[in-house]
């Protein structure tokens, strides 16, 4: 039998066995050492871990067995190890989320049949590998959930459906739910914390971030703020900024965990730092009524959000009754191959080692603290569902599609010109150019044309134009300005092609720059 080390800094953490693969031996032994740094192996004289799951900021997680029961069932064992050299205030707040985490799990787990159960939790006092010093580890042990989550079931099939995300956000949202109604934040949702077992059931994992609200504390610590530590594109603003986080911190984390799943895209592909917002729409088919849902849950103050989880249930009332329950994916991972639910606030889930999942990012941290249960930021009413915004546009989007737009106006118009022989005296020279141009700029608003075809159709007309007959494009050198030019600098018709297109495009992306700055500007005015 093999047993996993859980000392940090062991050099063979791997110890084999074969005594052990005798099940009475297995179940009576006393003890066992790692052969290479004399750490106790069987944990709490109980858990034998087998292999490491993933490691974190915070921690390491091993899938584990529980010697002491009949069937020698599977356990996730959490150790409790601050990656880097903590300073002991950083310490002392580190352990005690750690502390809490398994306090949330004992008062929710037990209540609640989709949060993992704690099984235990304990201390460790072993004496370090070079002698002398003692060295205190934690651990926590969890009811092993036997399934796939979310961020590995999307890199194995692809985007889901509105059905199937529907499904996710129902059953998440009543997780939360009755999350929220103890006292508890979670602060950490995320497609690997949310883990699908092998029955279809979802569960919401990893609370190792929570954060508990209770009146008590409050009134000993008043207007503390949150301790640094989320998820870096799943986090709403307010917790980025270490401010007071509410139920809506959640909703909002669990909106991006949507959105991801039905673009299979990563927020950074999905959201537009410079205004702040949500372009995801355009790449998902969904309802207007879950976009609209999924809108407001994204919006970036907490007051305009929805308040509750409870709220959020009553506004896909009408889809839950009008769509067929969805089926789960099929899964049919084992013990040694499956993804198991993630170990750590920063603890990447074990399916895809050499891809983690977006860790946690942790600012100076704050002293932990408890504060009470947040009303609403404003005692304004939730507003109603905002309508389905047309596709918004990235400001790389907007940029990109003036110098196209630029570009290829300066070949239209030279092209046109060419074959009408005049240089913009005749209406039928301005008629044709504006309607193509128009053409173009609509292509674009819709995505009919986008990112890779833009440089296609760019490239393409330019071959087309360059290729033209000489004596056409000779009759634009011809005009007094672009002739002077033209022999200044000793460039030939198909070069002034380039020089034209370029400078169209250099005017076109000035233009939009500075529109669009004047409009930010006055938008944030008025």
């Amino acid at each position: 039998m093999e047993i996993f080390c859980t000392r940090p800094s062991c050099s063979r953490p791997l110890n084999q066995f074969p005594d052990l693969d005798d099940p009475a031996r297995l179940k009576t032994v006393p003890h066992k050492f790692c052969t290479a740094c004399g750490m106790p192996l069987i944990l709490d004289n109980r858990y034998l871990p087998l292999k490491l799951l993933g490691k974190g900021g915070f921690g390491a997680a091993f899938l584990a067995r529980d010697r002491r029961t009949p069937g020698m069932r599977y356990c996730v064992v959490k150790q409790f190890q601050p990656a880097g050299n903590p300073t002991p205030e950083q310490l002392r707040v580190a352990q005690t989320l750690f502390e809490r985490e398994a306090e949330v799990l004992e008062d929710l787990g037990i209540r609640h049949p989709q949060i993992p159960d704690l099984l235990a939790f304990f201390p460790l006092d072993v004496t370090s590998p070079g002698g002398g010093q003692s060295e205190q580890f934690f651990y926590i042990v969890q009811e092993f959930v036997d399934g796939e989550d979310m961020e590995a079931e999307l890199a194995r099939r692809g985007q889901f459906s509105e059905a199937e995300v529907l499904e996710i956000l129902t059953e998440m949202l009543k997780i939360l739910q009755f999350v929220h109604e103890n006292h508890s934040i979670h602060r950490d949702i995320k497609p690997s914390n949310i883990m699908r077992r092998r029955d279809g059931m979802l569960f919401l994992l990893d609370f190792g971030a929570v954060k508990q609200v209770t009146a008590a504390a409050a009134a000993s610590q008043p207007g503390r703020a949150s301790t640094g530590i989320y998820s870096l594109g799943f986090a709403p603003p307010e917790q980025m900024r270490g401010d007071q986080v509410y139920p809506a911190t959640d909703l909002y984390a669990l909106a991006v965990t949507c959105i991801t799943l039905l673009t299979g895209k990563q927020p950074n592909e999905l959201h537009d730092t410079y205004s702040d917002s949500w372009n995801w729409r355009s790449y998902a088919q969904v309802s207007d009524r879950l976009e609209a849902v999924l809108n407001r849950m994204l919006l970036p103050t907490p007051s305009q959000r929805f308040q509750s989880a409870k709220d959020v249930l009553a506004a896909l009332q009408p889809l839950q009754s009008a769509s067929p329950p969805a089926q789960p994916a099929p899964t049919a991972p084992t013990p040694g191959k499956t993804a198991l639910q993630s170990p750590s606030p920063s603890i990447p889930p074990a399916s895809q080692p050499a891809q983690p999942a977006p860790q946690p990012v942790s600012q100076p941290i704050q002293p932990s603290r408890s504060v009470p249960k947040p009303a609403p930021p404003t005692a304004q009413s939730p507003p109603p569902i905002p309508a389905s915004p047309r596709p918004t546009f990235t400001l790389w989007e907007v940029l990109s599609g003036a110098a196209f737009t630029g570009f290829e106006g300066g070949l239209l118009a030279i092209a046109t010109a060419s074959l009408l022989g005049t240089i913009g005296l005749s209406p039928l020279f301005w008629l044709i150019l504006l309607a193509v141009v128009g053409s173009i700029v609509f292509a674009q608003t819709r995505r009919w044309i986008e990112k890779i075809d833009l440089v296609i159709v760019a490239g393409l007309t330019l071959l087309l134009v360059w290729f033209f007959p000489f004596n056409l494009l000779h009759q634009i050198v011809l005009v007094a300005p672009l002739n002077t030019l033209a022999q200044t600098l000793g460039l030939g018709p198909r070069l002034m092609v380039l020089l034209i297109a370029g400078f169209a495009c250099l005017i076109a992306v000035a233009a939009t720059a500075t529109f669009r700055l004047v409009y930010n500007l006055l938008s944030r005015l008025l």
